[in-house]
């Protein structure tokens, strides 16, 4: 089996993807990068955190045939679901759990990581053009009718980021739950323990993490640059459970 682990971009989706994957690591399961390199799949996932990329038909069949033989392994993605997926959800061979953010917030997060990477390396990263609210608000319109998407897609898990940062424990539960673990097993509880908000751990390679911070829009942004967001993306942001 496949264990898929998608989010929205800025959405502590590094966060929620190394917790699963530790989770997982539990059972005895493959490590992807593994995987990665016995499978000669280095094309279809990345280096550091195994992401699959556009859910196509080719890409999902590539990951599908270790799967097909035994070998369960965590992937990552951002991108929206495809009738493929969809497929292979019912079928048994991947199962699915999706974290987003509010928008807004995620795309000032975005914003400050590009300028960020920028400033320090002297080298652009997929965030960096990013340099006004009109572009961040064009770049995030994909992953909010993503969210529509995954959101309504049975048999997944859905995680809202605000919720695990505020409580992860019963956030961390419900996934352990969904992956048919056991909560109280002693190694779990460590895991648990380790990806608490604050513990760190959200400042390894691969997470992105720098603060998190819920509802900091509304500080960094103009009040005219709130109120285009909330008439740009106002139903959406409605049925995601966010105020505007």
């Amino acid at each position: 089996m496949i264990i898929l682990a998608v989010g929205m971009p800025r959405a502590g989706s590094g966060w929620h993807y190394n917790f699963i994957k530790e989770l997982m690591a539990t059972t005895g399961c493959d490590d992807a990068r593994e995987i990665r390199e016995r499978f000669g799949l280095k094309g279809i996932l990345t280096e550091v955190n195994t992401n699959i990329g556009v859910l196509s038909l080719r890409r999902l069949l590539m990951v599908s045939i270790p799967g097909l033989i035994g070998k369960t392994f965590v992937i990552k993605a951002h991108s929206g679901p495809t009738i493929w997926l969809k497929i292979l959800v019912k079928l048994g061979l991947f199962k699915v759990l999706y974290i987003y953010r509010d928008p807004r917030d995620a795309m000032l997060s975005a914003m400050d990581y590009g300028a960020r990477v920028l400033s320090k390396q002297n080298r652009p990263n997929a965030f960096s053009h990013l340099t006004d609210v009109q572009k961040a608000a064009d770049f995030f319109a994909e992953y909010v009718r993503d969210q529509g998407q995954w959101q309504t897609l049975k048999g997944i898990h859905v995680t809202r980021y605000e919720d695990f940062l505020r409580d992860f424990e019963a956030e961390a539960k419900a996934i352990i739950q969904f992956l048919g673990l056991n909560a109280e097993d002693p190694e779990i509880r460590r895991i648990i323990e380790k990806n608490q908000p604050g513990g760190g751990v959200q400042e390894k390679q691969g997470t992105h993490f720098f603060k998190g911070q819920v509802g900091r829009f509304r500080e960094k942004f103009t009040s005219e640059e709130v109120a285009a967001l909330n008439e740009r993306f106002g139903a959406a942001l409605t049925k995601m459970g966010y105020e505007l």
